[in-house]
């Protein structure tokens, strides 16, 4: 695979399929005001989760954040001045590219958001989404300025299993769909989105959330899928046998979620959609970015009737 490609694909292909590249950093990350710093793209869901985890809890003043330019070319992440992105403020590097040299100059896989940099230590501490989400969850407690308990002790089991399943299904699958090079590898992940959506659509057709009386880990893990949708995978990754619209508890479930203060603020179409349809030239090669679909997502969800 070309370096140009190697930019554009987030994994390797292997006679078909789609596998992820695992994540190289996974140092813990201890709870201290000012330590890191949380390098972002608004377009990337794995990056949204974490944007969402700092957002819900208030950890804004404890953890400072810059976003990436979503335009990524051969070069990788960069940091420009733009609408909703900006130079880096922290190192003053140009391209995220250089965080991960300077954290490990034999590092050779891919570069990917979010990335965790300590202060500190002058080095990438984590890159890994889960590890983040889990460590603002739990060990920022202390600085947190809203109590929200996203990974409660008695639902810790269903969380676990029900993330792992909507990460292999849902999250990855839309890019399993969509990465595929193979029919019979494009079907059987395209099939495996519908298959859990469906499954989801059902569940929540007697609770207002997926586990708890209000929103856990597991649905802003779902969420960050759910809000690209329409947008970019029911098109772009090819995964048109329905629409989130399609589905009235999803689509009310995930005007619900929207709708929770300061969850707006965390979603960018712009960024998503242009980083989707430009970035990706094996895939669009035209770069053009549609100008659709039109998403309500203000309407009256009605969901308070299943709390």
């Amino acid at each position: 695979m070309t370096e140009t490609a190697r930019a554009q694909f987030p994994a390797e292909q292997s006679g078909g399929d789609f596998k992820r590249q695992d994540d190289a950093f996974r140092e813990p990350i201890v709870g201290e005001v000012g330590r890191y710093h949380l390098y972002i793209s608004w377009a990337c869901p794995w990056a949204s989760r974490t944007i969402i985890v700092r957002k819900l809890k208030g950890l804004e003043d404890a953890i400072g954040m810059t976003a990436v330019d979503p335009i990524r070319d051969e070069r990788g992440w960069a940091f420009r001045d733009g609408p909703g992105y900006s130079r880096d403020p922290i190192n003053g590097f140009d391209f995220l590219s250089q965080a991960y040299a300077a954290s490990d100059p034999q590092y050779r896989g891919r570069v990917t958001v979010p990335a965790l940099w300590d202060k500190q230590a002058k080095k990438i501490v984590n890159n890994s989404d889960d590890d983040i989400m889990r460590a603002f969850e739990t060990q920022f407690e202390a600085f947190a300025k809203d109590r929200v308990d996203l990974y409660p002790a008695e639902h810790r089991d269903e969380i676990d299993a029900l993330n792992e399943l909507i990460y292999e299904t849902v999250n990855n699958g839309v890019y399993r769909a969509g990465f595929a090079t193979s029919q019979a590898a494009y079907e059987r992940a395209a099939y495996r989105v519908f298959e859990t959506l469906d499954l989801l659509e059902e569940r929540l057709a007697h609770r207002r959330y997926l586990i708890a009386e209000h929103p856990v880990e597991t649905d802003w893990k779902l969420f960050v899928t759910l809000i690209r949708f329409d947008a970019v995978y029911h098109g772009h990754f090819k995964c048109n046998l329905r629409r989130i619209v399609d589905y009235p508890n999803l689509w009310g479930y995930l005007r619900d979620l929207y709708q929770i203060p300061g969850i707006a603020e965390t979603v960018n179409f712009d960024h998503i959609k242009r980083h989707y349809y430009v970035t990706h030239a094996e895939i669009n090669p035209t770069r053009i970015v549609p100008i659709g679909p039109v998403l309500d997502l203000l309407a009256p969800h009605g969901r308070e009737r299943l709390s």
